[in-house]
């Protein structure tokens, strides 16, 4: 007997998991990228995919079909304008996830799902972390300060000897 592998659950009920898929869909078609944890990101790609499919039929029927996921006449008008004219050919595969470095907060696996003829820019490169502030020294921003003053300064200093080594830079060519 087929045993299908159960879809993943998201910690939500079926009606917030449902409502949670539709509207990632949502945003997915209106702005072809968004981040998100890598969990919604695949379980969104699996919505998408379908959808796309159905969409390409082009038909009234599908277009009704949709609307139960979406219910956004916007994203509808977007898909059937926009997304269908430019995967027409393509069969499947209309989405990409892909991995980013752990939220700071959480550390939460997050991933970009984009749409593969949308992608305008290469991946964002992975964002670095921020420091930790129980690791930072006391005083540290005094410090700082005390720099940012002094730079000002140094950067006066050697103007001043540099205008004086102009006249004599003159006088050796004319010696010659």
């Amino acid at each position: 007997m087929r045993k299908v592998k159960p879809a993943r659950k998201l910690g939500r009920t079926a009606a917030h998991r449902k409502a949670t898929l539709s509207s990632l869909s949502t945003q997915l078609i209106l702005h072809k990228r968004i981040e998100t944890t890598e969990a919604k990101a695949k379980e969104t790609r699996k919505v998408v995919e379908k959808i796309i499919t159905k969409a390409r039929k082009g038909t009234v029927h599908a277009q009704r079909e949709i609307f139960k996921d979406i219910r956004d006449k916007e994203a509808i008008k977007t898909l059937f304008e926009e997304i269908v004219g430019k995967v027409g050919t393509r069969n499947g595969g209309y989405t990409r996830v892909i991995k980013l470095c752990p939220r700071f907060g959480d550390a939460a696996k997050m991933a970009v799902i984009e749409l593969v003829d949308f992608a305008e820019a290469p991946a964002a490169a992975p964002k670095a972390a921020r420091q930790d502030r129980s690791k930072r020294v006391k005083g540290s921003r005094k410090t700082e300060a005390s720099a940012a003053k002094a730079a000002p300064a140094a950067q006066a200093a050697p103007e001043l000897p540099a205008e004086s080594d102009a006249p004599a830079a003159e006088a050796a060519p004319t010696e010659e």
